[in-house]
């Protein structure tokens, strides 16, 4: 399966070092994860962070947690309450100002981290008791505030399909834009990017798409910068919907429509059985976008096969092969 030009820019993508099988952690150990190691890590490329290392702590070190409020927690040691807070706080605030000069697509936290959990990590009273599943790591908090439009998650999540689809499919959708940004952002330019994600968009939000729609409609009206922020903003708002079932056939049929002149009648009843098992759920979305696919170079649909929708990621990462 061919995709459109432009799968060559591999996406720079931040991720707790621990998660690649760096020796980092407080006991001198990893967290290595496979699938970010061995099998994104094949279209990605990474760029590492361990907040705790980095801000000047050892390895081993002493364990610490979050204490106190969860909207404000303080990080603190947990045999020795020596409070880290303020030193982890300014060397994150730095370090997101290091991190805004790479052209990121993402970044992936590690789960609970009291430094990099993205979000549930444990934050305990002052006065002793049971924990709140309600905190932040330090790091990631600042991070995700000073990048608000990233695609984040952690490792723990991306166990679930469709999460981690999600995730993945967001991420090549911004190194597509910084693509686009890198070259100077025209109208023209937006014009094409609309365009050939509007299935993409579409599986996710309909209701986006059309918003979008009108405002390149009115792009010379904006100020470039406006016209920037308004419409990644929009965009990354429509991908983080979930992409249901019922919303991903209604875009299958819509493309199904663009052969309805040239399927013929045993092709089109295929089809048909197809999008409706998919529709049931007896069959992964690979299946009929596969089909879908076969249709375009056989009856060369151009139109089609410049949709990112039809290609949303590497086949090789097998995100649509779930059920």
């Amino acid at each position: 399966m061919s995709a459109p030009a432009g799968f060559a820019g591999r996406p720079l993508v931040g991720v707790s070092r621990c998660l690649l099988g760096e020796k980092v952690r407080y006991d001198g150990g990893h967290k290595l994860d496979h699938f970010l190691a061995e099998v994104l890590g094949r279209h990605v490329d990474y760029v590492p962070v361990c907040p705790e290392v980095e801000c000047g702590l050892g390895v081993p070190r002493e364990a610490m947690r979050l204490v106190g409020d969860a909207e404000s927690p303080r990080l603190v040691t947990i045999r020795s309450g020596v409070d880290l807070t303020e030193r982890m706080r300014g060397w994150a605030e730095s370090r997101v100002e290091e991190l805004a000069s790479e052209p990121l697509c993402g970044f992936v936290f590690k789960y609970g981290s009291p430094s990099s959990g993205m979000s549930r990590v444990k934050v305990y009273p002052e006065a002793g008791g049971s924990p709140l599943l309600k905190g932040r790591g330090l790091f990631a908090a600042a991070f995700m505030e000073r990048f608000p439009l990233l695609p984040v998650e952690d490792e723990g999540r991306l166990n679930d399909d469709g999460l981690r689809e999600n995730f993945i499919e967001r991420v090549f959708v911004m190194q597509r834009w910084r693509e686009l940004e890198a070259k100077g952002l025209t109208l023209g330019g937006l014009v094409d990017f609309h365009t050939r994600h509007k299935l993409l968009i579409m599986a996710h939000s309909v209701e986006h798409y059309r918003s979008l729609g009108r405002l390149v409609a009115t792009a010379r009206e904006l100020p470039a910068e406006v016209l920037r922020s308004q419409y990644l903003c929009g965009l990354m708002e429509a991908l983080r919907l979930t992409a249901t079932v019922k919303k991903q056939s209604n875009v299958l049929a819509h493309v199904m429509g663009y052969f309805k002149r040239q399927l013929s009648a045993d092709e089109k009843r295929e089809l048909l059985e197809v999008l409706d098992a998919y529709a049931r759920e007896l069959l992964p979305l690979i299946v009929p976008v596969t089909l879908l696919n076969h249709y375009v170079r056989k009856f060369d649909e151009a139109y089609l096969a410049g949709q990112w929708y039809l290609h949303a990621h590497p086949a090789e990462l097998k995100l649509r092969n779930h059920a």
